[in-house]
């Protein structure tokens, strides 16, 4: 057990024990203006309310190991020398870590960073990203060249109160995505945790080993053991339950993207919740051939046809008004340098592909979206990757911040390439929330719980 923050040693030699039984069975595979006011609103989807970092006291945590699921999955160089290139979710990780530090926590910080499927990959370690954390916090950061076993328990062993150390990759380990038992017991015998923050919205939707796997392992370990929010977590749920629960209207989504098949059931969620709908993206092309018009070359999903219809049926149904673009911008080829035009949507000419919409589209998008009060924004309005088929996504940014700095409308974004392009504009100061993740907002835009948030210990 852990005494003054030391163990005895013949608890470090079972608990070493523990480790490695397991290590060979692994290895080869706008804000909230109150705080009081978030933790009220803070839940999940279904209504359960969840405990927050803001819950916990000194006592709770002081001369304790603190396991953090944080987000530090950050966009990296691709050649050359290895560093961040964008630390947005490295600063969002700074206030939770700082709250732990400020009552005196011993800090672990875990994440994942990009896709390594289950074996080492050099550029995906976690050392540069220590770096720009340390640099974030001021402080120092100890990384920790692996996130089970030997040096991991060694470095917990050494921490003092408000110490950090950052672990390795996760998903170094193919045992964190399969939400692994054994696993989960490594990471919580390596660590020896006794209290668990989850501060990760980005895979809040996923039922993996560092997400909800770890938690009840610290829990065997420490039947007392708190499970909370981390607060950048709090406010990613705070703010997209409370647009989708209780939003000011008019209310309006703007759903973007390639596949309307991706995105079907948050769009049948949304019928029910929002004014307004609008549609954009390649996925227009189902909801335009289905109605009869040529779409050219323009991506569109045969078998989503019927959905499409089904789709607008029920908008008209419940009255919710259902935008689509009016005029689009035509290319020869997927390319920048194609050549280009803008014809409305009844006009799309055999041998071209539509890639973004196009101004007269834009000026109805500013009509109406004028008057709302909620916005929700996920997915780009085109290829927004290429300079000529930008205009719309970054049209739709522009718009919301107006809304929302000259209307006090409230603009939530997720999806990365809608926060992209808002970064991109410079509008991410002059709107209400950016959301770190696509996929888990989608989840809760379409009414469902979260497997990290349901892990959390209910307030």
């Amino acid at each position: 057990m852990l005494r003054s923050g030391v163990l005895s040693r013949v608890s470090r030699v079972s608990r070493v024990s523990r480790v490695f039984r397991v290590c060979d069975v692994v290895k080869g595979g706008c804000e909230v203006r109150s705080a009081n006011l978030q933790c009220r609103l803070f839940s999940s989807i279904q209504g359960k309310h969840k405990k927050s970092v803001n819950d916990l006291t000194a006592s709770d945590v002081k001369g304790k190991v603190v396991f953090v699921r944080a987000d530090l999955n950050t966009p990296m160089t691709k050649e050359g020398e290895v560093r961040v290139t964008d630390a947005t979710r490295v600063e969002a990780s700074v206030p939770t870590i700082q709250k732990l530090q400020s009552m005196g926590a011993r800090i672990v910080v875990t994440s994942h960073l990009g896709r390594p499927k289950g074996k080492v990959n050099e550029r995906m370690r976690m050392a540069p990203v220590g770096e720009v954390l340390a640099e974030k916090l001021g402080s120092p950061v100890t990384t920790v060249p692996e996130c089970i076993g030997f040096d991991v328990v060694e470095a917990c062993n050494n921490l003092q109160d408000s110490d950090v150390v950052l672990l390795e990759n996760l998903r170094f380990h193919s045992g964190e995505t399969k939400n692994d038992q054994t696993f989960s017991e490594q990471l919580a015998a390596s660590t020896n945790a006794q209290v668990y923050v989850n501060d990760a919205f980005g895979t809040a939707h996923r039922a993996h080993s560092s997400t909800t796997g770890v938690v009840s392992k610290i829990k065997a370990n420490y039947p007392n053991a708190p499970a909370v929010a981390g607060v950048l977590l709090e406010k990613e749920i705070t703010f997209l339950h409370s647009a989708v629960e209780n939003p000011g209207r008019p209310f309006a989504a703007v759903v973007g993207g390639a596949k309307v098949s991706t995105k079907i059931p948050v769009l049948e969620s949304l019928l029910d919740k929002c004014d307004k709908l609008i549609v954009g993206g390649g996925m227009i092309f189902t909801f335009l051939k289905s109605r009869g018009l040529n779409i050219g070359n323009s991506i569109v999903e045969d078998d989503c046809l019927e959905m499409a219809r089904s789709l607008e049926k029920r908008a008209a149904e419940k009255g919710v008004e259902l935008i689509l673009p009016v005029d689009v911008v035509i290319a020869d080829a997927f390319d920048n340098d194609a050549k280009i035009d803008v014809v409305p949507v009844e006009n799309i000419p055999d041998g071209y592909m539509a890639l973004d919409h196009g101004p007269k589209t834009c000026a109805l998008l500013r009509d109406k979206l004028d008057d709302c009060k909620t916005v929700v924004w996920n997915g780009p309005m085109g290829a927004f990757e290429m300079p000529n088929f930008a205009k719309g996504t970054h049209d739709l940014a522009s718009i919301l911040a107006h809304i929302t700095t000259d209307n006090g409308a409230v603009s939530i974004v997720g999806g990365g390439d809608s926060v992209a392009a808002v970064k991109k504009g410079g509008y991410a100061d002059k709107l209400s929330h950016i959301s770190t993740g696509g996929g888990a907002s989608l989840e809760m835009l379409e009414g469902k719980e979260l497997p990290g948030v349901a892990a959390l210990d209910d307030a």
